[in-house]
């Protein structure tokens, strides 16, 4: 019996057995839920003795439908149906297969009893939307596990591997069948027969543990002060030694409190981003074959991409001028595969790195059908590497140069097939680091740019595709954001103030520790090579120049902005207190939060420009390379984002402020004018 378009009930003797049919991770959308509740009615009706719940396809219910995020909630509400499936009076099982996330867990919660088909993981990670579980999750699960593990899982939001759901007690069992309809026949036949144990986990009762408690929202304060949802989902775990339907309220009166953040804004932001970005007009194209990729150059970055390679499957030859340079390199991919390993991200190192071979010269990767040059980030050596590459790769073969900041149209003159070069800008370390900037040149080819997404895609990273341009994307922003702390600092604000400040936001790092951490002299490269870029007239800082002439380059000198042990460099303050007297600058030092505000303007208005001069698609994608590769504060959404929550016409008043001490470098982008006097949003250009 068809109880929906996506649910349907089929009698099997005195049992019934529900299945769920929303390919393709069937989210409880609203037809789901309508079919289900209708589903309760039938069995009711028809006198059934037991129930089985399962998904068709490759998993129980995975989470909500993303669909129906910002939109007005459609009857029945969640909570209410994981409540109605717990006051059924036929004993309802649920077969779990798959990953079954947020309220998809949450249904099974309500059900009498859980049984799980091998591989399956469970899990209740609400906290990365800003929100918490709001269907009776924080509710159920510390009634089973109790309010340690509850609270830990979470606000962590990790997924729940099935050996330790079955340990904790989320799982009853695991299926002998192989399948989610066998397993659905025979747990409804076991549970009819009285020889599967079942209960209401609303009427379990939950032994307070205050003392977990109060260590988790102690840790999240010290880690996470910025955040407001995971502190909720603390809250409403302590709710749970009350009546169930008691602590269902409080859960949703503190969930509705995580709606109405701007965080919770933030945060599906950015999870919709990560899926926008694939949006690409190459992606229609059909992506060239590859499972043989050449990468020149064995230092930290080709290394890390060559691991990244191997792990994900491919074959890899990895070429570079020595024999030292290629050892250091093959040492340095044997231990990204055995930490790999060690993480669970790779079952055998070993056959890993039996599939990497090294050569001192071009000639063997005339078999690659994929080669990334990581080589020293200089056109004059690329555009050598790319005119010897392009006697040497065979036809078909993708050219793709791992460059930062330079020109790849100039990269691909190099060659005589300009179509099939393209920029994949990887991130270091680049076996962990999920963003990839996919830089589509002038000429590049769709089925060349297509292949480029085919292998992010199968290195498990976020393509975010970019056209030529000095810096891309991501590096053009980060320039324009340390121009702005700089002139900060020429005018008397400390560095470590400008970074505490922006750490208190929600970065990792401030600007002046992320450059120690990267080493000054990456920095000093690039200002040397846009020295005749610069426009007359901009403020200069010349500290770092001077922190590099002294060979004091960050964390891998010892002495940098900082000292080894994380005290200011005293040798940076006199050199600074020197530097502002003879240029005269006036000595104004800002607030934490006037530092965070032109900062982030900072930032805002060179992603403007990049919408505006067509180097990114769209604004989500730049909000998406700030945020995947840049540390952007994921709950914060992006510059763009940002930049809609603060409101065009406030931002022109802001940057025409801030003119007034920096007319070069402070002007107002025509798109924001624009944008300010017609009242219309980056949300609109999505």
């Amino acid at each position: 019996m068809q109880t929906s378009d996506t649910v349907t009930v089929t009698m099997d003797g005195a049992t019934a057995l529900i299945a769920i049919d929303n390919p393709p991770v069937n989210a409880a959308a609203a037809s789901v839920r309508q079919g289900l509740a209708k589903a309760l009615e039938v069995i009711a009706d028809q006198g059934v003795t037991a129930a089985a719940l399962y998904g068709k396809g490759r998993t129980f219910v995975a989470g909500a439908d993303i669909r129906e995020f910002g939109k007005p909630p459609v009857d029945p509400w969640l909570p209410q149906l994981c409540q109605w499936i717990e006051d059924s009076p036929v004993p309802i099982a649920c077969i779990l297969h798959g990953t079954i996330l947020g309220g998809g867990l949450e249904i099974a919660l309500a059900c009498h009893a859980r049984i799980a088909l091998p591989g399956a993981r469970v899990g209740l990670p609400e906290v990365h939307l800003g929100i918490i579980p709001g269907a009776g999750g924080t509710q159920r699960l510390p009634r089973l596990t109790g309010q340690a593990l509850a609270v830990e899982a979470i606000t962590t939001g990790r997924h729940i591997p099935l050996d330790e759901a079955l340990a904790r007690g989320i799982v009853d069992a695991v299926a002998d069948q192989d399948s989610p309809l066998g397993a659905a026949q025979a747990t409804a036949q076991a549970l009819a027969a009285g020889q599967l144990a079942h209960r209401k986990t609303g009427a379990l009762t939950v032994r307070p543990d205050p003392a977990a408690l109060d260590a988790a929202r102690a840790a999240l304060r010290a880690k996470s002060p910025h955040l407001v949802s995971p502190l909720k989902a603390v809250d409403a775990v302590a709710a749970s030694t009350l009546p169930i339907l008691d602590g269902v309220a409080a859960e949703r009166a503190l969930f509705d409190d995580c709606h109405a953040t701007p965080q919770r804004a933030g945060l599906i932001h950015a999870f919709f981003a990560e899926r926008a970005v694939a949006k690409m007009p190459e992606a229609a194209a059909t992506p060239r074959a590859f499972d043989h990729v050449g990468v020149i150059g064995a230092g930290t970055m080709g290394a890390g991409i060559a691991a990244a390679c191997l792990i994900a499957g491919l074959t890899v030859t990895l070429t570079d001028q020595t024999a030292d340079a290629l050892d250091r390199g093959r040492d340095t991919i044997k231990a990204i595969l055995e930490g790999a390993a060690k993480r669970g991200k790779l079952a055998d190192p070993a056959a890993a790195q039996s599939r990497l071979t090294t050569a001192d010269t071009l000639d063997p990767l005339a078999s690659c059908d994929v080669v990334i040059e990581a080589a020293f980030e200089d056109l004059d050596v690329k555009r050598q590497i790319f005119a010897a590459l392009d006697t040497v790769a065979k036809p078909g073969a993708v050219l793709a140069t791992n460059t930062s900041y330079l020109d790849v149209n100039a990269i691909a003159a190099a060659t005589s097939r300009p179509a099939d070069v393209l920029g994949l800008h990887f991130f270091s370390p680049a076996h962990i680091m999920r963003l990839l900037e996919l830089v589509v040149a002038d000429a590049t080819a769709p089925d060349a740019a297509a292949t480029g997404l085919a292998l992010a895609r199968k290195l498990r990273k976020i393509a975010v595709r970019s056209g030529v341009s000095d810096g891309f994307i991501g590096n053009r922003i980060l320039r324009s954001m340390r121009h702005a702390a700089e002139t900060l600092v020429l005018t008397g604000t400390s560095f470590a103030a400008i970074d505490d400040a922006m750490e208190a936001a929600g970065w990792a790092l401030g600007p002046f520790r992320t450059s120690d951490l990267a080493g000054l002299d990456i920095a000093a490269a690039q200002r040397k090579r846009r020295a005749n870029l610069a426009p007359l007239g901009a403020m200069q800082l010349d500290l770092p120049d001077r922190l590099c002439a002294a060979g004091m380059l960050g964390r891998k000198t010892g002495r940098g902005y900082y000292t080894a042990d994380g005290d200011p460099n005293p040798d940076a303050l006199v050199w600074l207190t020197k530097e502002r007297q003879e240029k005269g600058m006036p000595q104004a030092p800002v607030s934490a939060p006037d530092i965070t505000a032109r900062l982030l303007t900072a930032m805002i208005t060179e992603a403007v420009r990049i919408v505006e001069d067509g180097t990114a698609l769209r604004p989500i994608d730049v909000d998406a390379v700030l945020l995947f590769g840049y540390g952007f504060p994921r709950h914060l959404g992006g510059p763009l984002h940002q930049a809609d929550q603060i409101g065009a016409a406030v931002l022109v008043d802001r940057i025409t402020g801030f003119a007034q001490s920096d007319p070069v470098f402070w002007t107002v982008p025509p798109l924001l004018q624009s944008m300010a006097e017609t009242g219309t949003t980056f949300a609109d250009r999505n």
